[in-house]
């Protein structure tokens, strides 16, 4: 699994990130990773099922990985965020 199928989500709009992963799909990968940390989990969530159910015929949700990784602050205090990986595979 190379690391240029791999689509992180961030702050910006959702269909930017669909539009990333539709390209993936359309340069020949059969399977792209969406991943996401905290608050904009819920909007990975919104570009997997817009991607299967509007622009990939075809595309199933393959596998979902949750965790929680410990981030260190600026002050040295440690945060416990949760992150996502949801697999997409046409």
């Amino acid at each position: 699994m190379a690391d240029d199928n791999i689509v992180y989500i961030g702050r910006k709009p959702t269909m930017n990130y669909v539009l990333a992963v539709v390209t993936q799909f359309n340069a020949g990968s059969d399977d792209v990773i969406i991943k996401a940390r905290g608050r904009s989990i819920s909007r990975a969530v919104d570009v997997a099922e817009i991607v299967k159910n509007r622009f990939v015929q075809g595309a199933k949700i393959t596998d979902i990985q949750i965790s929680t990784e410990q981030l260190t602050g600026e002050e040295g205090r440690t945060a416990n965020v949760s992150s996502i990986e949801i697999f997409i595979s046409k």
